[in-house]
């Protein structure tokens, strides 16, 4: 829901993008098992379950505080599932690229399209988009809200204190540049220069020769089925007795052989 004033506006969010990257599953090489990550404690020497993970937050090295439940009960908490605008800034208020994060598509529900379009229209004339903070997956985002055409479009934001200053980084702005050298420049960028940006244009080759290489693989029978997991057969108590008791006269008897070759060579070696 948008809240603005006293105005509520029912929407749903769509994510605007989707990753296309391909990704791989790790596999034990001898096994072609798939290889499962644990929660593992290492002073314990022990797995642990979900529910009994506690939250710790880093103050240094190896050193938490621990958070329970009860903690975060009176921490403010903005209203959950909803868009509030805070303001409004000129559309090109947010410039360099470092705020934004995710984008989400706006949608509004049946009731609410005149709302809707007449935000829209208004972001549109007047050239501003709105700056809000919304809640979902558990925390609270900055975000900003522009019309596209006839959509409105969220970009969440990071906040402020998640950039990083640019002063640590070595900088070249007192080095003189040569004349010749930056019409070079100047004449490569004209050149390569197009009047529109057409993301059409561009694809990502490393992932199509991926792709393609699977596929080959795929047609040539190059697929591997997982190996099952040999589990050893259950054995009684008195099965397991009688096996040990086995094993154990046979390692007897076999130390009694060697101890008596050890005593022949010994008295051979006296005589």
């Amino acid at each position: 829901m948008i809240s603005l004033g006293m105005i509520a506006i029912p929407v749903r969010l769509y994510l605007a993008t989707e990753s296309h990257s391909v990704s791989f599953r790790h596999l034990c090489a001898e096994h072609l098992y798939l290889i499962r990550n644990r929660r593992w404690c290492e002073a314990g020497g022990h797995e642990v379950p979900y529910t009994e993970v506690a939250r710790g937050y880093e103050v240094s090295p190896d050193k938490y505080v621990v958070i329970q439940d009860s903690d975060l009960e009176n921490l403010p908490r903005p209203a959950a599932r909803t868009i509030a605008i805070t303001g409004f800034v000129p559309r090109d208020a947010i410039k360099g690229g470092l705020y934004f994060r995710s984008a989400y598509y706006i949608e509004p529900e049946t009731a609410a399209h005149r709302a809707y379009r007449v935000l829209t229209q208004a972001l549109v004339d007047t050239g501003m988009m709105a700056v809000a903070t919304v809640v979902f997956r558990g925390r609270e985002h900055l975000c900003c809200m522009h019309a596209v055409r006839d959509i409105l479009l969220l970009n969440t934001l990071h906040w402020p204190d998640e950039i990083r200053p640019p002063n640590r980084l070595a900088t070249s702005g007192d080095l003189t540049i040569r004349p010749r050298e930056l019409q070079m420049a100047k004449t490569l960028v004209q050149n390569l220069a197009v009047a529109t940006f057409d993301p059409r244009r561009y694809r990502d080759e490393y992932r199509d020769a991926l792709v393609h290489r699977v596929n080959v693989k795929l047609e040539g029978g190059g697929v591997v089925r997982a190996s099952p997991v040999q589990v050893a057969p259950v054995m009684n108590l008195m099965d397991a007795l009688v096996a040990s008791v086995k094993a154990a006269r046979t390692q007897r008897a076999s130390r009694r052989t060697s101890a008596g070759k050890m005593r022949r060579g010994r008295r051979a070696g006296t005589a």
